[in-house]
């Protein structure tokens, strides 16, 4: 299996789908479905609120794939999203989905000035990069001094005895703090993944879901993306991986 592949099914193939499908069901289904995989509405809002996003903010969202949490930001606390997303079929969809600006550029290197953004998420990406510091290094440096960054990262609860999806590196709690601090950031305050999703949600984003699975369940692709979220699957339900929120500032000095 070619990691490449696997991850640009994951992040790229599905979230364009993923575009068509909520055309045909109806903009209700957008925000719901453009978070499948990286975040519910209890994470999302324990994020706002710890970052304490108001209207106006810049709110740099780092892997925004299809645009879903950045939508859900602005719609509910007014803040001025900017979507960093390398993979073009994703940025597509978020600029189709919810008429958002897209950079076409990774974490590792953000086309923006020094100290232009007032917060920046960070969302289910850095389990993804290798270079995971740089990545890091590379937000705080964008990032107004003191400013927040909201990240869901999902951590290694101990060895791995099952193999991790592809293109996953996932770090433990320790190397995360590590990883954080090093960066030039403070760790304000962290919790474990908050309660699932409602049933309305749930059910808007699995109809999305079903469109998708009807229409392209013999794509290779959609095969290579449905085995990456059942070895994800295996590995929550044996207790190897949690996903864990964090609130972190940079540092001033």
């Amino acid at each position: 299996m070619v990691i490449g592949s696997a991850m640009s099914a994951e992040f790229d193939d599905v979230p364009g789908w993923t575009a068509e499908a909520v055309e045909q069901l109806g903009e209700r289904h957008a925000i719901p479905a453009a978070c499948r995989g990286s975040a519910s509405p209890a994470a999302l809002a324990w994020l706002a609120e710890a970052c304490e996003l108001a209207p106006g903010i810049r709110l740099l969202d780092v892997g925004a794939g299809a645009g879903g949490p950045a939508a859900w930001a602005a719609e509910r606390f007014g803040v001025t999203p900017i979507l960093l997303e390398p993979m073009p079929a994703a940025g597509r969809a978020a600029v189709r989905l919810f008429g958002l600006p897209v950079v076409a550029a990774d974490g590792r290197r953000i086309p923006l000035r020094t100290a232009s953004v007032d917060a920046a998420w960070c969302l289910g990406v850095l389990c993804t990069v290798r270079e995971k510091a740089a990545m890091l290094a590379e937000i705080r440096r964008v990032l107004t001094p003191g400013a927040s960054l909201g990240l869901l990262v999902v951590l290694a609860r101990g060895p791995q005895f099952l193999p991790a999806p592809d293109g996953n590196h996932f770090p433990t709690g320790g190397e995360l703090l590590g990883l954080l601090t090093g960066a030039g950031f403070e760790v304000v305050e962290q919790i474990d993944q908050p309660t699932d999703a409602p049933l309305s949600w749930t059910r808007r984003a699995e109809q999305v879901a079903e469109v998708v699975a009807s229409r392209h369940r013999t794509d290779p692709a959609f095969r290579l993306a449905a085995h990456q979220g059942e070895r994800f699957a295996r590995l929550f339900a044996s207790g190897q991986i949690a996903v864990r929120l964090v609130h972190a500032i940079s540092r001033t000095s």
